[in-house]
């Protein structure tokens, strides 16, 4: 695996790839990598004849009483897990190679729709920074296919909506939500749980499937059943952010006549927020 740490440099190396008629797939991370993102990288290596892993903590999508700072730099051992799956470029840029302008004068990309529901209301300007960085990396890499975990789903509805309003040549893959045998969706945020909350913090992935059947079984009544899961949640001891019966495609609360539906929820432990969705078709 090559590791570059320049722009410059990575683009050289990737247009001989590309003179060569190679397809690349590219994987954004922050780093702290678990199996949930090597099997994105596998997924990559699928349909593409090299793959480009970036890892970079991107500061621009950190709120200001969030935990950029404590984020886990674990670098040589990313770089342990990316050689071991085989993939065969690692960008790895800091703060002055990504924003040489700084981030407070950044050009912003911005998609208007999506971004402050959910987790954009709970995180404000955080999409704007995931927006900002994606477009970035898109064009440093220019990558044919992106795979984004579908744990993230906000996170690909608005990737997919902004890759499509600015026709970018990218194609938008989502890789499964790779989990722990009791279901926690795996996240570099686990490593925040309390031992005393482990046992308890899959409720939320319980409370998400309870709610799919209900729906699947013929419920309709969303708000009730939303403020049921949210009980639920409360019970076992977290706070809820939010708990949502949506559009897929849109984000919007789910219509009774609705075919695609997510089921999206937050929890706060501690010290982790947790994130978890499960999508259902009654069509």
């Amino acid at each position: 695996m090559q590791i570059f740490h320049h722009i410059a440099s990575l683009r050289d190396a990737l247009k001989q790839e590309r003179l060569a008629g190679k397809r690349i797939g590219f994987v954004p991370t922050m780093g702290n990598l678990h199996d949930a993102h090597i099997e994105l990288v596998k997924k990559a290596q699928q349909t593409n004849d090299i793959v480009v892993c970036s890892i970079f903590v991107n500061g621009l999508q950190f709120g200001l009483n969030e935990d950029w700072d404590k984020y886990p730099r674990t670098f040589q051992t990313d770089c342990q897990r990316l050689r071991d799956a085989n993939c065969d470029y690692l960008f790895h840029p800091d703060d002055r190679e990504m924003y040489p302008n700084g981030m407070d004068t950044q050009t912003r990309v911005i998609c208007p729709t999506m971004t402050d529901v959910l987790c954009g209301a709970s995180r404000p300007g955080h999409f704007e920074g995931v927006t900002t960085v994606v477009t970035k990396l898109f064009n440093i890499v220019q990558p044919d296919e992106a795979v984004f975990g579908l744990k993230d789903y906000q996170q690909l509805a608005v990737i997919r909506r902004m890759a499509e309003d600015l026709c970018m040549p990218v194609q938008i893959t989502a890789g499964e939500i790779h989990r722990e045998t009791d279901g926690l969706a795996m996240s570099s945020r686990n490593g925040y749980i309390t031992e005393e909350e482990r046992p308890r913090v899959n409720q939320l992935n319980q409370s998400l499937n309870w709610v799919a059947e209900e729906i699947k079984g013929g419920r309709k009544d969303f708000e009730v059943l939303e403020a049921e899961a949210k009980q639920q949640i409360e019970e076992a001891g977290f706070r809820v952010d939010y708990f949502t019966i949506s559009d897929s495609k849109t984000l919007d609360p789910a219509a009774v006549d609705d075919t695609e539906i997510t089921v999206l929820g937050a929890m706060y432990t501690s010290a982790a927020r947790l994130i978890d969705n499960v999508s259902l078709s009654l069509s």
